[in-house]
């Protein structure tokens, strides 16, 4: 008897019933904590909205409690409140679902839970720690699944001010760190009976989802959850949050709240929010870095020699590959007023400060990391994305391994950054990628190798490129 159950003639099943037999289309799933009915699709087997944890406003996260009966897992959960997107970007307009401070639940694809003891990679999303949600459609995973015949397993959890406000007697600050912390922990226990394996766990997130992966390098408690990582695009030169600077942003937004947060709703912790980040925009000069993110000395991060010297010590065992785009930052400044008004100049200056803050921001400290991991003995791979063939402004810039990565051509097709590429060139570009990631996955450090990669050690002949 597996962990999934079929029905085939599901013909007079009401499915409005939450106890109703699993339709055609339908499967039961039973994991830990109780039954899931979730969903077959395209081979797969696609669970959506499954709570991991439970957590009051500005409170660390409970573990789900186990249930009676059937839970529907086939539509998505909520994901954290969250403000309106600036603008479309390069990247294009992103949906936003349903927001809701109940949002710590994860979306599962797995070819079958049948206890295969298939590798597991678990996907932390990027957006600044202010947007994101790992059931996005542009998130979708069904392709990884597919094709490296693994597990996949993607996390909401708490963003901007409910996720990381640091206001000691409101907000212990790193609640979205411990969210983090707390799916993981319900997919070591849960794996198996999604047809994974609890002991082959691979973390890959992106840009401040890939930030979070390099706090929990040197995070004791969370180090025995996963296996390898993956960092795509870590913003590292923006460090571990200061307390001095998170007491400056908390005092603000108590001030500009100017009620008690807990009761406040969720439309003026997010409006409060807003303004926090203007101000200290305006004041600090922040620009692009985040308000709200991890802050050093805060559970469960301790400060900053604490935090590299936790990640050496938890290095020996580790597996990662770690990289950046070569235009990030142009995600940012491409086609600005600059090049608009005077083409070729400003294009040269324009092109100029992209190099300049991707190398500070990310390429930099990004190989410096994967040089101490190495030192202490982990197993580091470098790469770098190069720049397509695209008639934009922005060519390999921030996000532009993700349409790569996920294939999912419904909700990239359209995104500026790839204007002058067919969907076939995209898809051709991410298949090395898909393959190098889902290799890892399975095999590690063996596997990259055999696939010619070099470990890296600070060359830079060492990094492998992505054209």
């Amino acid at each position: 008897m597996t962990s999934e159950a079929f029905v085939r003639d599901g013909a007079g099943v009401d499915p409005a019933r939450p106890d109703a037999a699993p339709t055609a289309d339908e499967v039961l799933v039973s994991v830990r904590g109780g039954t899931l009915r979730g969903a077959r699709e395209g081979g797969l087997t696609i669970l959506r909205g499954v709570r991991y944890a439970t957590a009051e406003r500005f409170a660390p996260p409970v573990p789900e409690k186990p249930w009676s009966g059937i839970r529907d897992a086939r539509k998505h959960g909520g994901v954290s409140p969250q403000p309106p997107a600036r603008s479309a970007g390069p990247a294009g307009l992103s949906e936003l679902g349903l927001q809701s401070e109940d949002c710590l639940n994860l979306t599962i694809v797995t070819p079958a839970a049948d206890r295969a003891r298939r590798p597991v990679l678990v996907w932390l999303h990027g957006g600044a720690y202010r947007s994101g949600s790992g059931s996005w459609d542009r998130y979708r995973t069904d392709r990884l699944a597919r094709e490296g015949g693994v597990v996949v397993v993607s996390v909401n959890y708490r963003l901007g001010a409910l996720g990381y406000l640091r206001a000691p007697g409101v907000s212990p600050g790193n609640l979205g760190l411990l969210d983090q912390i707390e799916a993981l922990r319900w997919v070591r226990d849960n794996a198996a009976d999604l047809g994974g394996d609890p002991e082959n766990v691979t973390v890959v997130g992106q840009s401040s989802g890939a930030h979070s992966v390099a706090c929990l390098l040197g995070v004791a408690q969370a180090r025995p959850l996963f296996r390898r990582a993956v960092l795509q695009s870590p913003p590292l030169g923006l460090g571990l949050g200061r307390p001095a600077l998170a007491a400056r942003v908390a005092e603000r937004f108590l001030t500009r709240l100017g009620r008690d947060p807990r009761e406040a709703s969720t439309a003026e912790v997010i409006a409060a929010q807003q303004l926090t980040e203007r101000d200290m925009s305006r004041r600090t000069g922040f620009g692009m870095a985040p308000v709200y993110g991890p802050v050093a000395g805060a559970d469960p991060l301790p400060d900053v020699p604490g935090w590299r010297a936790a990640a050496r010590e938890g290095a020996g065992n580790l597996e990662v590959v770690l990289g950046t785009t070569r235009r990030e930052i142009a995600y940012y400044l491409a086609g600005g007023p600059l090049s608009r008004r005077v083409p070729l100049v400003g294009r040269a200056v324009e092109d100029g400060v992209v190099n300049a803050v991707t190398q500070a921001v990310f390429t930099r400290p990004t190989l410096r990391f994967g040089r101490l991991l190495g030192r202490a003995g982990a197993r580091v791979f470098a790469y770098c994305l190069d720049d397509p063939a695209s008639v934009s402004p922005y060519r390999a810039c921030h996000t532009s391994d993700l349409p790569l990565l996920f294939g999912d051509e419904a909700a990239w097709a359209n995104a500026p950054m790839l204007a002058g590429l067919s969907w076939a060139e995209v898809f051709d570009r991410g298949a090395p990628i898909r393959s190098a990631w889902l290799s890892f996955a399975s095999g590690g450090a063996e596997a990259l190798t055999a696939q010619g990669w070099a470990a890296y050690s600070g060359r830079a002949s060492e990094v492998r490129r992505f054209a």
